[in-house]
């Protein structure tokens, strides 16, 4: 038996994430997700990892609401974020543990919360993210308005501009701030508001602080143009509060920034706006605080980088990108332009780098294995990290394999196939097409969502490919499926998967598809262009673009790629799949969630009454607690079960068994 056999099981396995290294060096810390006690909801912990490998992990925290987001102070504090209140309304405040390992105490509490904290690598100062009402001046005025939004039971949101919602949440009516202090012996000085009138410019920004303490360097967005918003980079100095356009260019997103160790440059991801006839290109820039002039570096790498961090002594950055079905961690040398690939398999996030100069920590995933706590030196290419101690260890049901195949216009698309224990030619195993969401997106992680692991265990093979739109095959593999998503992705997935059923271990006369977000999307097209499979599972998907266009919550992003469907309708009309919907006859399960603000809830209306009225064999599993993701513990148990028995009576040809809780 392993974790995947039992669903309950696999939703309490240990998650490790957030991965942060002391000023020193000498101290690892990461959170570590778990089922409370009553396996409804997920909580996480502090836990300190080993950095050479010899100790075990250990728990630093233990509050029954959970820690989150740890951030090391210069003199080796631990910052972390807690809502240790009396109920689930209580918001997240600022908390320290002492380096001394006395017990943590709250430093910073606000009536809006605290949703993220920077520390100063070389000063007291912390800067403070948190949402503020846009009519208060000072916390008091923000307690007073949200008393009276409460008592008078107000919930309305009057807004200005354009985004209103993200993913899963609405904006507002509060707005984020950033709010400076420094920390003493009894938790800190006056807060200072650094940016008092943002509106909606720091909604989903990153920022960081000087290692002085002296200036933070913050995303901030504003209108290109009347709903287009693009994200400039502001200079914000700490004593005056004074703001400084740092990076702006037309049509450029920057993101991400992290400033160097002399606090003299800032490296940040600037990506080219996608357009109607190309697809966006991050790349990495460094840019002078100074004077605001700035360089791309690894410009001919043909690579999509997503974010990058400073070597110890300034002189190289580090940063990660898709790469061949991985994620490998690239060292960049300012000077000369050597490019080095640190690493040859895997998926890294969370890197830290020593203060010695010559050692790198960072998670580790892969589609086979769950993060996990790794070591690296700084510098040799292609390395196999040293693992370090830490919860959460798994072993697979099975194997996996790299697949690929030659489309007609010769472009080598390639995929993981996940095979379950005991698949042989003698017993050949059904096959799931599972369709990657994005779509500038790759199977190159680990997944606790969508895990091909838990369908091995019932004794499928999973077929995981990257077609065109897929990252990490340079920029021609996302250019061949621009602004044709049911064209070159299609035909490439349907090519892979005709390579696949070729082989003795995989039953080819039982296959299903299945996707979610653009994966969805791919699902519906597939229904109404094939009857291979014996049944599909579509979760979260487009059905109707013109309609979805207007009302996702980033209409903008999606008009720059499609037109507008009044100016330019054509791709509309011939990539949406409610236009082939007359071709729908294989058995679709649809899955949606009511709070799914990135592909709202109309879309599977939409599709839901047309499959029912050509009396297509569907059902609909319907959340109205979750979003565009399904991530409470007993949802997610729903799901799996609804999926196999939707699987089981379609493609294994048993009897249907509903879920008994639903």
């Amino acid at each position: 038996m392993t974790a995947f056999d039992d669903i309950k099981d696999f939703l309490a396995t240990p998650r490790v994430g957030d991965l942060q290294l002391s000023p020193d060096g000498r101290r690892l810390v990461a959170t570590v997700g778990v089922l409370d006690d009553t396996g409804a909801k997920r909580l996480e912990a502090l836990w300190e990892i080993d950095p050479q490998g010899a100790a075990p992990a250990r728990r630093l925290t233990f509050s029954p609401r959970g820690e989150s987001t740890p951030r090391w102070a210069s003199d080796g504090s631990l910052l972390f974020l807690s809502a240790r209140g009396d109920d689930d309304e209580t918001p997240s405040s600022l908390w320290l543990l002492p380096p001394s390992g006395a017990e943590a105490h709250e430093v910073l509490a606000r009536p809006g919360g605290v949703s993220r904290v920077v520390a100063a690598r070389a000063s007291d100062v912390i800067v403070v993210a948190g949402a503020t009402m846009p009519a208060a001046t000072d916390t008091e005025a923000d307690d007073t308005l949200r008393k009276a939004r409460k008592d008078r039971k107000v919930a309305a949101i009057l807004h200005e501009s354009s985004p209103i919602r993200f993913w899963d949440h609405d904006l507002g009516p509060a707005e984020l701030r950033l709010l400076s202090a420094r920390l003493t012996p009894d938790g800190h000085d006056d807060l200072r508001d650094l940016t008092p009138t943002p509106r909606r410019a720091l909604d989903e920004q990153a920022y960081d602080v000087s290692p002085d303490g002296r200036t933070v360097v913050t995303g901030w967005a504003v209108d290109e143009e009347p709903g287009y918003p693009i994200t400039q980079l502001v200079a914000i100095d700490v004593a005056s509060g004074d703001h400084r356009l740092l990076a702006a260019q037309p049509h450029t997103h920057y993101s991400s920034p992290v400033i160097s160790p002399d606090g003299a440059r800032v490296a940040c991801i600037g990506a080219l706006d996608s357009s109607y006839e190309e697809p966006e290109t991050p790349q990495v820039w460094v840019i002078d605080i100074a004077s605001g002039s700035g360089r791309v570096v690894a410009a001919d790498a043909d690579l999509w980088p997503d974010s990058a961090c400073w070597s110890a002594d300034g002189t190289a950055l580090f940063f990660t990108s898709d790469q061949q079905g991985h994620h490998p961690i690239f060292r960049i040398d300012l000077e000369s332009g050597e490019l080095t690939r640190l690493t040859v398999s895997g998926h890294y996030t969370s890197l830290c780098i020593d203060p010695d100069g010559e050692t790198l920590f960072a998670l580790r995933d892969h589609v086979d294995s769950p993060p996990r706590p790794v070591r690296l030196t700084s510098r040799a290419s292609d390395q196999t990290p040293l693992d370090l101690p830490a919860p959460g260890e798994m072993a697979v049901p099975g194997r996996i394999e790299d697949v690929d195949t030659v489309v007609d216009d010769g472009t080598v698309v390639r995929g993981w196939l996940v095979l379950p224990d005991g698949a042989s030619a003698d017993e050949p195993v059904p096959l799931l097409l599972w369709i990657h969401g994005g779509p500038l997106n790759s199977w190159n992680s680990w997944s606790w969502r969508w895990n091909p692991w838990l369908m091995a265990a019932k004794g499928y093979a999973v077929l995981l490919p990257d077609p065109a739109l897929s990252t990490g095959y340079g920029r021609a593999m996302v250019q061949r499926g621009w602004g044709q998503w049911g064209g070159a992705p299609y035909t490439d997935l349907m090519t892979i998967t005709d390579e696949v059923v070729k082989r003795p271990d995989i039953d080819e006369t039982r296959t299903a598809a299945m996707g979610g977000s653009y994966g969805g999307y791919m699902a519906n097209w597939v229904a109404g262009h094939t009857d291979r499979f014996r049944c599909i599972v579509t979760h979260a998907s487009l059905w109707a673009l013109d309609q979805f266009q207007g009302t996702t919550d980033h209409p903008a992003y999606w008009a720059r790629e499609w037109g507008l469907p009044h100016v330019q309708p054509e791709r509309y009309a011939q990539w949406s799949p409610h236009h082939y919907a007359d071709g729908l006859g294989t058995p679709m399960l649809v899955i949606h969630g009511d709070r799914d603000y990135r592909v709202p809830i109309g879309e599977a209306l939409r599709l839901w009454w047309d499959l029912q009225r050509r009396e297509v064999p569907s059902k609909f599993l319907y959340f109205p607690d979750e979003g565009h993701w399904i991530l409470k513990p007993g949802n997610a148990e729903v799901w799996y079960e609804t999926v196999w028995a939707w699987l089981a009576a379609h493609v294994l040809g048993e009897e249907w068994r509903r879920p008994t809780l639903v």
